[in-house]
């Protein structure tokens, strides 16, 4: 296939565009979850979130999620542009269900919690968490 001078032009400045212009990627929060449990219901348990409720650095904010008896635990920060943080697997030999980890936080949000139990149930607690300063380019 032979390129003419119109489709270079174009092809360049398509290029171009696309590395100048910022495409900020929104995830649903509910396609995520759906995502995670396999469209299983959600049931009360005993998840529990901590985060700060004001983070002045958006760059670490620090997130410890526990709870008993589960088989993985999954936190997502949905405005985020990479909305899933991570996804931590429990053998049965662990001694505490615990995932601590920090975080960057674009803007204000909830920083959700999703927990697959021993049972296959799925429980999700949320932690509204207020970034004066973004920490992903914000």
């Amino acid at each position: 296939m032979e390129y003419s001078r119109r489709h270079t032009l174009a092809m360049g400045l398509g290029g171009l565009f696309v590395t100048v212009v910022p495409i900020r990627v929104s995830a649903d929060a509910a396609g995520l979850i759906q995502a995670f449990t396999g469209g299983a219901d959600i049931v009360d348990g005993p998840l529990s979130i901590s985060a700060p409720e004001i983070a002045e650095n958006g760059n670490a904010v620090p997130v410890t999620v526990t709870c008993p008896d589960a088989k993985s635990i999954r936190i997502l920060a949905p405005a985020n542009p990479n909305p899933e943080v991570c996804t931590v697997h429990f053998g049965p030999l662990a001694g505490r269900h615990t995932a601590t980890t920090r975080i960057r936080m674009a803007e204000t949000m909830d920083v959700i919690a999703l927990a697959e139990m021993s049972d296959g149930s799925f429980v999700q607690a949320a932690a509204n968490v207020r970034v004066t300063i973004g920490g992903c380019g914000g």
